[in-house]
């Protein structure tokens, strides 16, 4: 199973490694900062301390992790095109084209 599971990865995001960390880390980010945000809505308005709070290390550590996954995303990108140039291949294949706008001159 997690050979299908590799393969059908490596086909569906092998060109674009940033499709999968930049979700992942977007995500994390999002509600690492959603709990950043509770947690200083807290703190403000009914003047709870956050210190000792479990969801304030959660929420730092998912901020953090976040940034790490879209960056990791970033520099598989860059790996993935500069192989693909190294190599005179493209990164894509047209399969067929609908209109085309060269003019003829």
């Amino acid at each position: 199973m997690l050979d299908l599971i590799t393969v059908w990865f490596l086909g569906a995001y092998a060109t674009r490694p940033i499709h999968v960390f930049g979700t992942l880390g977007l995500a994390s980010m999002g509600v690492g900062v959603l709990f950043g945000l509770y947690l200083t809505f807290l703190k403000l308005f009914f003047g709870v301390s956050i210190g000792n709070r479990p969801l304030l290390q959660l929420a730092i550590l998912l901020v953090v992790i976040g940034v790490q996954l879209v960056t990791m995303g970033l520099l598989g990108e860059m790996i993935t095109r500069t192989y693909y140039e190294s190599q005179d291949k493209p990164i894509y294949v047209v399969r067929e084209m609908v209109n085309d706008f060269r003019q003829e001159a």
